[in-house]
């Protein structure tokens, strides 16, 4: 696998499925065998449905869901822990990050 996404997260539910679309489509244009990694940390939304729903819909959609908030740390410890891919990208759950700089980071990496 190329490339594994870990998105840690806290009450997004709302921008779940924008992102992982978005992740989708770059990484379907650029021909990337990929996982996303959505790990909520203790959610008090929607969020873990939302990642179920995803889940359901998309084979490289996988998740990890905390019983409390943790912090982003350890989200994100978790997340390499689970990663496959041979390059790992961190990205924020609320969009600020550009699912379009991914092919960029990797192709800086590899």
């Amino acid at each position: 696998m190329d490339i594994s996404v870990i998105v840690p997260l806290y009450n997004e539910a709302e921008s779940l499925p924008e992102l992982e679309a978005w992740i989708e489509r770059v990484m379907k244009a650029n021909g990337f065998s990929y996982e996303i990694i959505f790990v909520n940390d203790g959610s008090t939304d929607a969020s873990w449905k939302v990642i179920n729903d995803l889940k359901a819909k998309s084979a490289a959609v996988k998740g990890v869901c905390f019983r409390r908030n943790y912090g982003k740390s350890p989200a994100l410890n978790v997340g390499f822990e689970r990663a496959e891919g041979d390059v790992v990208i961190t990205m924020d759950a609320d969009l600020q990050d550009s699912p379009d700089e991914i092919p960029e980071l990797y192709r800086m990496i590899m």
